[in-house]
């Protein structure tokens, strides 16, 4: 019998988000769930970060195609009347808690190794692609 070393056990937050996230719901409270924003890999509406950290209401109401698997959090929602897509991988998440009594789960950064900051590749056009002289636009004919 294969018995898993301390080396290959997957980490528990992603069965604890959901865990979590399960409860809040069925209490009838609302889930609200605090990011590092600063984490790579985190997309998130830049105007709503406030010193490295976003908090989102992730209640089935407020989000439409809502995915937590082992690796991260995503959906899509509406920030400021516009629909955006929000990506949250699982080492990024800080916390998950009801808005409404603060109670919930928050988590040690220490589970997740630290990760190389190094830049992403930037992959460029090839040399022949053209380029757009000028932005384009719409004109109204009579």
């Amino acid at each position: 019998m294969n018995t898993p070393t301390t080396t290959n056990i997957t980490p528990t937050r992603p069965y604890l988000v959901r865990a979590i996230y399960e409860w809040i719901n069925d209490n009838l409270l609302t889930p609200y769930l605090l990011i590092n924003a600063e984490e790579k890999g985190v997309f998130v509406p830049q105007q709503y970060i406030k010193d490295g950290q976003i908090v989102l209401n992730i209640a089935p109401h407020a989000v439409n195609q809502l995915i937590m698997d082992n690796d991260a959090v995503g959906f899509s929602a509406r920030f400021g009347g516009v629909p955006q897509q929000v990506y949250v991988p699982m080492r990024a998440i800080m916390g998950l808690y009801a808005r409404e009594n603060g109670q919930g789960l928050f988590f040690d950064a220490s589970e997740y190794p630290a990760e190389s900051q190094e830049e992403t590749p930037v992959i460029k056009q090839p040399e022949d692609t053209p380029t757009p002289a000028k932005k384009p636009s719409l004109r109204l004919l009579d």
